[in-house]
């Protein structure tokens, strides 16, 4: 087991450096992606939807969805590549901002999943859990 456990050590050791990308990618590439879904503004489905359940002006707050999603996963690789204080910052806020907008989606659209197995087995739970990685840790 000793040896096997060198083995995969000396494997990782060079990829250390990019554990955290692969993460941002992820999930900057799926917020992006996810927003982009929502265009052209304000998106239509989705502010249907949230009139019938009674939201008030859903065309805004559907349209500051879609903004915000894109915002947010480009603020995740953007604040990768920015050095120092700045990149930190723009990573954190940007992680808050999943965090927000993924209790959002889940209270909102999701909200019979809540505490359940079906929460634990979508991709929304992983999305959140992510940005809040992301607020906490910044570029550390």
């Amino acid at each position: 087991m000793k040896n096997l456990n060198s083995l995969l050590e000396s494997i990782a050791t060079p990829f250390l450096p990019i554990t955290s990308w692969l993460l941002r990618l992820g999930l900057g590439t799926s917020f992006v992606l996810h927003g982009i879904g929502k265009f052209p503004l304000p998106p239509e489905k989705m502010v249907t939807w949230f009139e019938s359940m009674g939201y008030m002006y859903p065309e805004i707050v559907t349209s500051m969805v879609a903004i915000g999603e894109v915002a947010a996963g480009a603020g995740i690789i953007l604040g990768g590549l920015m050095s120092g204080y700045m990149g930190n910052l723009v990573t954190r806020i940007s992680g808050g901002a999943v965090g927000v907008i993924m209790i959002g989606a889940i209270l909102i659209a999701h909200s019979d999943w809540l505490i359940t197995k079906k929460l634990f087995m979508s991709e929304q739970i992983f999305l959140f859990l992510l940005g809040t990685y992301f607020a906490i840790k910044g570029n550390n």
